[in-house]
């Protein structure tokens, strides 16, 4: 397990990343992204009972994703040096985007 420094520093950079590229693609995917103190939301024009939620969870070093009444708990790979879902291999990113296709049946979505 990672320490807790490394975890806020790593957590940290990758949801602002994460949210960058989810900003850039909210024209043509049909959401919206917030963030409200360290939690990234993203909510659905289509549906506004559909809300994907992206916490760190500091005690177990893990970023929390709650969609599709779902948790998924993403781990620190250090030999990807990234957040993985360790049952797939995805990292944040691919998770996402897979995720986004599925809640907007629309599998042209990308995340850049």
């Amino acid at each position: 397990m990672i320490d807790e420094a490394t975890f806020r520093r790593e957590s940290d950079t990758v949801l602002e990343s994460l949210k960058q590229s989810l900003i850039r693609s909210e024209e043509a995917g049909g959401f919206e992204t917030e963030e409200k103190n360290g939690v990234l939301n993203i909510l659905f024009e289509d549906d506004p009972s559909a809300r994907f939620v992206f916490s760190p969870n500091t005690p177990v070093r893990q970023i929390w994703i709650s969609a599709h009444s779902t948790s998924f708990k993403l781990e620190w790979n250090e030999a990807q040096h990234a957040f993985t879902l360790p049952k797939t291999g995805e990292d944040i990113r691919t998770l996402t985007e897979r995720l986004l296709r599925e809640q907007l049946g629309d599998d042209s979505i990308t995340l850049s």
